[in-house]
């Protein structure tokens, strides 16, 4: 009994051991933080006339003096945080002359010797501080780096200091199908890294949209929201038959928001696709397109199995004028189920915009709904007050 005692009591000795050397190391890793920022704040103060000088000659002409004297690694490391601080703020002819100036102070030299440390941490930040420099000659080593790791949230890192650092289109690809090899959906984050590249986005877009990879093709639809480039459409209305599902859907999306000319046909076949996202993209696209010609079409997709065509089209009617309208309360009053329901949703939507119309001609048009409303379901009357202390006629005389 006494042995198992002293077991216990050596095992709670030991734990406690562990937790105060561990806030111990806790408060030494706080102090010398805290150290270190002092440390970069008086370093800051000493080189405010040198980082004065920088901003004030960046657009002249002629070479920049390099920081003066011999200088300690955290001060280093300070000046070299201002440059990449202002190299993400510069662009053209400013932000290459800061970039030669780290070139030329041994900045980027520093940190490809520390890709090749033994510490995964500071090659790490090495990666972190090349990409941050624009240095293309770390290209090879950052990609064998990704190539190399499993993925996580640091592969991400490496792939942004590859985007932002590559002179040549092959190596943004390789980067992107490094990435995604993976296996993660993280299309939308690899298209925002894409987008990093001081490359030409068309000329990048157009090899993205016709490699066979259906990842990186989800990548460059994902990449074209917000982007003008009309040199793409044309290889976008081919993906809209691809057998591919999430590219399908993607470029269906993208092809709709261009507003195009849509032909009866077409109108039809993506009405009528396999895949939701499509069925709903098609559907929420004829509203603004005006395309009163599928009316038929959007009060059958009322009955679709899923809920966001069923929203989708339910809205695209609305915004079809009186027709549309109309069609939307004759589904409500003959039909049934979740076409009966999408529709009475819609309509009661439409019903409450009545004191956010200040246009005249918005005003007109939602007189017209109230008119074709009444029509189908009656003038909906107010509910009249009781007045208390006042016997109301009728009731219940059952008693």
């Amino acid at each position: 009994m006494f042995s198992h005692l002293t077991v216990a009591y050596t095992f709670i000795y030991v734990c406690l051991g562990l937790i105060a050397l561990g806030i111990i190391l806790l408060i030494q890793m706080k102090v010398s933080h805290n150290k270190e920022q002092q440390r970069r704040e008086m370093y800051e103060r000493k080189h405010h006339d040198y980082f004065m000088y920088i901003q004030a000659h960046v657009e002249n002409e002629g070479a920049l003096r390099l920081p003066p004297g011999k200088l300690k690694p955290l001060e280093r490391r300070v000046i070299q945080d201002k440059f990449m601080e202002w190299i993400e703020q510069f662009k053209g002819e400013c932000r290459d002359r800061l970039i030669q100036m780290c070139r030329d102070a041994g900045f980027v030299e520093a940190d490809l010797k520390a890709l090749g440390s033994f510490r995964y941490g500071r090659r790490l930040e090495a990666a972190y501080r090349l990409g941050g420099m624009r240095a293309e000659e770390a290209v090879p080593a950052l990609l064998k780096m990704l190539q190399e790791g499993k993925y996580s949230s640091m592969s991400i890192i490496i792939a942004r200091s590859i985007a932002k650092s590559a002179r040549k289109s092959e190596d943004v690809l390789e980067m992107l199908r490094s990435l995604l090899s993976h296996g993660k959906p993280i299309h939308h984050l690899a298209a925002d890294i894409m987008l990093e590249t001081g490359l030409d986005a068309g000329s990048l877009l157009m090899k993205l949209l016709d490699d066979q990879d259906p990842a990186l093709i989800k990548v460059g639809l994902v990449a074209m929201w917000g982007q003008a480039v009309p040199e793409v459409m044309p290889v976008l209305g081919r993906l809209v038959g691809s057998e591919e599902k999430d590219v399908r859907a993607e470029a269906v999306k993208l092809y709709l928001s261009s507003n195009p000319a849509l032909k009866d046909e077409t109108i039809v076949q993506l009405m009528n696709d396999r895949n939701w996202e499509v069925r709903a993209a098609a559907a929420k696209a004829l509203g603004p397109l005006h395309a009163a010609g599928s009316i038929p079409l959007l009060v059958k997709a009322l009955q679709d199995a899923n809920w966001k065509v069923r929203h989708n089209s339910a809205e695209s009617l609305a915004k079809l004028g009186e027709a549309g309208f109309e069609a939307l309360c004759q589904a409500a009053l003959s039909g049934a189920g979740i076409q009966r329901e999408a529709a009475l949703q819609r309509i009661e939507l439409e019903m409450e915009k009545e004191q956010e119309h200040s246009a005249i001609e918005q005003m007109v048009a939602y007189n017209k709904k109230r008119l074709i409303h009444d029509r189908y379901f009656g003038v909906k009357r107010q509910p009249v007050a009781r007045v208390t202390g006042v016997a109301a006629v009728g009731g219940d005389y059952t008693a």
